[in-house]
């Protein structure tokens, strides 16, 4: 989970955090199942193609942890579709937490090389969740730290809402509306081990 919506940390939802007392959180209900996902994905792929005319110029670029398993995929699906590889890469950003609330977050980047040129490059750049926004503020002051792309553009498996900066996403999987003691626990393969989007809430 991305944009510091989740009580341990931005990429993953868990009742263990730094904190003396652990939050509590229940399931409320699953939202996409493993097969939705895939046809998410697939989706997202082809509006990626029609809407960049090709992937001729074309560059993915995952926020860890789960926006790389998405831009490893839907760069596949890509080179499926287009018959030729598409460049990825992954931006590590970090962050610090004091207390449960979206205040005092603070995302970090980790140094350390993107994976390829991005020069004059159209850019997808993709992550799990769009929560308030500072995750991807901090990912594009990374980006262009490592050069100059053409374009940006943002993808995002689900947009939950509740924005602080003026981000949006141009790659939408799915629109969840939530509310803020709500958390989106998105579950891929190759990181979880389980394929599922899960509506959990925090309890007092």
């Amino acid at each position: 989970m991305s944009d510091s919506q989740n009580p341990s940390s931005p990429t993953e939802t868990s009742a263990t955090t730094s904190t003396p007392k652990s939050p509590k959180i229940r399931e409320k209900g699953r939202l996409m199942s493993a097969s939705e996902i895939e046809r998410t994905l697939v989706r997202l792929a082809h509006e990626i193609v029609e809407r960049n005319n090709g992937s001729q110029n074309l560059g993915l670029v995952g926020i860890k942890r789960r926006g790389v398993p998405l831009a490893q995929r839907i760069a596949r699906m890509i080179e499926t579709i287009e018959k030729e590889p598409v460049d990825t890469g992954v931006l590590d950003i970090s962050f610090y937490r004091d207390d449960l609330s979206t205040r005092d977050v603070r995302p970090v980047v980790e140094k350390g090389e993107l994976g390829f040129d991005v020069n004059g490059r159209d850019i997808i750049l993709m992550d799990d969740v769009l929560y308030t926004g500072r995750t991807i503020r901090a990912a594009l002051d990374a980006l262009f730290d490592h050069g100059r792309p053409k374009s940006v553009q943002l993808l995002v498996l689900i947009d939950r809402g509740h924005r602080e900066l003026p981000i949006e996403a141009k790659f939408i999987g799915r629109i969840i509306p939530t509310s803020r003691r709500e958390i989106i626990e998105v579950k891929l393969q190759e990181i979880d081990g389980d394929e599922q989007v899960l509506l959990v809430e925090l309890v007092d």
